[in-house]
């Protein structure tokens, strides 16, 4: 069977083409985002902390918790709303969830002190 001859730029195509995808490929696995790690902030201690880790920040990080001062209601429509969603909550641990997460981020708790991420920088007061 004929073949029509290969010309010199698929030729060259061919030899460069699988060098410059992976040096693509190794650009994107090095790239900043790839280094970028969320805050490792905890959530407190309590009997439903392990619990509340492994439920709640499958999804988003502990910041998003931890700057909540919501009521018991409104930790319930928050919960029952996760789990419509997908967080993976067991039905027996969803009550001891809730009561976790209004004790410790409800609204009687004092306001969320984010970390400082420069040192030498200090709070302006008015």
């Amino acid at each position: 069977m004929w073949h029509e001859p290969e010309s010199d730029a698929k030729r060259r195509w061919a030899d460069w083409f699988p060098a410059a995808a992976l040096a693509v490929v190794v650009v994107l696995a090095l790239s900043p985002w790839t280094f970028a790690q969320k805050p490792t902030a905890d959530l407190p201690p309590g009997p439903m902390q392990a619990k509340a880790t492994t439920s709640c920040l499958e999804c988003h990080e502990a910041r998003i918790i931890l700057q909540q001062r919501l009521s018991k209601a409104a930790w319930t429509k928050e919960v029952d709303k996760m789990m419509k969603w997908g967080a993976v909550v067991d039905t027996n641990d969803r009550d001891a969830l809730i009561d976790y997460l209004s004790v410790n981020f409800g609204p009687d708790q004092a306001a969320y002190e984010p970390p400082r991420t420069s040192v030498g920088k200090t709070a302006v007061k008015k």
